[in-house]
C-alpha cells in the first residue's frame, strides 16, 4: 500500500461516525450488516449514515451488496490489512538519522 492510498484510508477513519460505523461492521464479521441495522445501533439518520458510508465506500474500507431489498455492508478486510502492515511495515527496523550539520 502506497503513503497516499493509506493517509486516505486513516483520514476517513478519522471521523467519529465512520470509526464507530467501521467498528461495528467489524464485530459483524464476513457477513456485515444491513444499512438499517447500522443505522439502529449507532442512532443516525437514514441520510447521515448514507454520507459517511459513501466516504467508507470510497475509501476501499467497505463493500455494499443487494440482498433483495437489503443493502448489506461489509469491511474490505483485504483494505485494511493493507493499512495495518502499511502501519507496521518498518517496525523495530532502527532510524537513521541524518548527519548533524555546523551549528
Amino acid at each position: 500500500m502506497e503513503l497516499e492510498r493509506a493517509a486516505k484510508c486513516l483520514s476517513e477513519l478519522g471521523h467519529p461516525v465512520r470509526l464507530a460505523a467501521f467498528r461495528l461492521l467489524v464485530r459483524a464479521g464476513p457477513e456485515g450488516l444491513p444499512v438499517k441495522q447500522i443505522q439502529a445501533h449507532l442512532g443516525i439518520p437514514q441520510s447521515t449514515l448514507s454520507h459517511h458510508i459513501a466516504h467508507l465506500v470510497a475509501a476501499g474500507l467497505i463493500t455494499q451488496s443487494r440482498q433483495g431489498r437489503m443493502l448489506i455492508c461489509r469491511v474490505d478486510y483485504e483494505t485494511i490489512r493493507g493499512v495495518l502492515d502499511f502501519l507496521m511495515r518498518d517496525c523495530c527496523a532502527g532510524v537513521v538519522l541524518p548527519p548533524e550539520g555546523p551549528p
